[in-house]
């Protein structure tokens, strides 16, 4: 459902109202029966267009991830996660001409862990150029997945999603060995596996690679000169800051992720 933009600005301020957060940003993990679902539903469309009609089939296995903006009292960011492996573990077979038992094999999805689709994440246009809203997007992604015991990550980002996360420290496996192929228009897409248990750890070592000013790490960074060390510096604070949950764990709220609602996103219409 997409909201009208006075419905959409009313769920926000009554949710920041009741966020025990202080700081400009704060963030908050729903379920898809929430209001504030809704307004994460509005977002992804804004972000996504048509492509956000995608996870329909995966609407209640679906959780989403809110950051919002008090100053402006909307939203500033977007994530979806979908349990059981969503449109990635439907769609990746026909994709990367792997057959679905192969897939689960390779990297284990039968053990019976809890497996979860990064479906979506994305920062509106506004706020693209703010680290703080990316970095607390990505650690209420990881708060969420260790308050939900998530064992298996898998995901279908394109080159602009896989760079930026590989850039962060996330310990990417092409699923089944595949390549790289194109996908409703974007080329670069990749069919990726991640375990979520090596997700900090992975992220924290790149934190004390990027600290270094020379010497390898992961992902890429296209500077050159000053401009390049200036970016690995402050790629290095978001890793450091992602891993550690510092200045941001206060800002998280996880209500669909718990028996008992927060309170402030029982809002009406």
């Amino acid at each position: 459902m997409t909201l009208p933009s006075p419905i959409l600005a009313r769920r926000c301020a009554a949710a920041l109202a009741a966020h025990p957060a202080t700081g400009q940003f704060a963030a908050l993990a729903v379920a898809s029966s929430d209001p504030m679902a809704d307004v994460a539903r509005t977002v992804e469309s804004q972000i996504l267009g048509a492509a956000a009609r995608d996870h329909a089939d995966h609407e209640d296995q679906s959780l989403f991830l809110l950051v919002l903006d008090r100053e402006s009292n909307l939203p500033a960011a977007v994530g979806r996660v979908v349990e059981g492996g969503g449109r990635t573990l439907d769609d990746a077979p026909g994709l990367i001409g792997r057959d679905l038992s192969d897939i689960v094999e390779a990297h284990g999805l039968h053990d019976g862990g809890k497996i979860w689709e990064l479906a979506t994440i994305g920062v509106l246009p506004a706020h693209r150029g703010d680290k703080a809203v990316s970095s607390l997007l990505y650690r209420t992604f990881l708060q969420a997945g260790h308050r939900a015991g998530v064992r298996h990550v898998v995901a279908l980002p394109d080159r602009h999603a896989h760079r930026a996360l590989a850039l962060l420290g996330v310990p990417f496996v092409a699923m089944a060995g595949s390549e790289p192929f194109d996908h409703f228009g974007s080329a670069g897409t990749r069919a990726v596996y991640v375990p979520f248990a090596g997700l900090e750890p992975a992220i924290a070592e790149q934190s004390e690679r990027l600290n270094r000013p020379v010497g390898p790490f992961a992902g890429e960074i296209r500077a050159r000169g000053l401009r390049r060390l200036l970016v690995r510096r402050a790629a290095a604070r978001v890793s450091e800051q992602v891993a550690t949950g510092y200045g941001l764990n206060e800002q998280i709220v996880l209500p669909g992720l718990e028996r008992r609602r927060f309170r402030g996103l029982k809002t009406k219409r």
